[in-house]
């Protein structure tokens, strides 16, 4: 391994969390990370590619992606009706095959971080369908008879929010780490990231009343990361007094999407 995943500035990273960058970087193996949302699972591909120095190449996926998609498209509408209309290079098919991400990934002369996000979106076969492709790094494209072999084994990032469960034979072949949500501390100093400079009794008033409100059994969409720092941001322009926010709340709407979750949390704060 000639470089290593130690976290970047803008990306807070357990130990446990580089450690297993590093295992999948090594073994040349995808990282599968799962975690509830807002533990920063798309954000880990991104500190890896500035943190390494390597392009980052995003594979979004949504539920009707094939995995097709992420190989080539071969534009066969687009053939026709230029032979229609006497367009030269008609009989160039490669022309007309066009390389999805995965494609792209491989075809790069340079090592490249591949994120393949919220591969659970998709349908149960799609997983499988990529096992060809994932293990020995190629394909074949029958249009134009050649095979698209990678040039520099791609960085692998696969994430999952664990929507459905994800085929063994896939899960055979990545390596495999879970994300917890951070505790107090670590929250602490991810907004410290975010911010240059936060006001201590705020941020504390902050992150005991979002911990608490995580806490609230009957919650059904707990606040994320996401949320608390775009809480402290509105708690910030709206002048609040932080000794209000604990009794108060103000602007639950940006910590909580859900009318059911503003009422509960009303009934607590009465």
């Amino acid at each position: 391994m000639t470089s290593k995943f130690e976290g970047s500035k803008n990306y807070v990273a357990s130990e446990e969390l580089m450690r297993s960058v590093n295992i999948a970087m090594a073994l040349e193996k995808p990282l599968l990370i799962k975690g509830e949302p807002g533990t920063g699972k798309t954000m880990l591909a991104e500190a890896i590619s500035e943190a390494l120095g390597k392009k980052l190449i995003i594979w979004n996926i949504k539920s009707t992606t094939k995995a097709q998609d992420g190989l080539y498209v071969y534009d066969v509408v687009q053939r026709l009706y230029d032979s229609q209309f006497g367009n030269e290079g008609v009989d160039d098919i490669a022309k007309y095959v066009k390389l999805g991400k995965l494609g792209e990934a491989f075809s790069s002369e340079e090592q490249v971080i591949l994120l393949i996000d919220e591969i659970d979106k998709a349908d149960l076969e799609f997983p499988n369908d990529l096992l060809w492709e994932l293990d020995k790094m190629e394909f074949y494209i029958p249009e134009t008879k050649e095979t698209v072999k990678a040039k520099r084994r791609p960085i692998v990032i696969i994430t999952s929010n664990a929507e459905k469960e994800l085929p063994d034979a896939f899960l055979r072949r990545c390596i495999f780490h879970y994300i917890e949500f951070p505790d107090a501390q670590q929250m602490e100093e991810i907004i410290k990231v975010h911010f240059d400079h936060v006001e201590e009794h705020l941020l504390e008033q902050v992150l005991e009343t979002f911990y608490w409100i995580r806490g609230l059994y009957s919650i059904q969409k707990k606040p994320s990361t996401s949320e608390v720092i775009d809480w402290i941001h509105a708690l910030v322009l709206g002048g609040i007094d932080p000794d209000r926010i604990r009794q108060t709340v103000p602007f639950a709407g940006v910590l909580l999407k859900k009318n059911e979750d503003l009422d509960t949390l009303n009934r607590y704060l009465r």
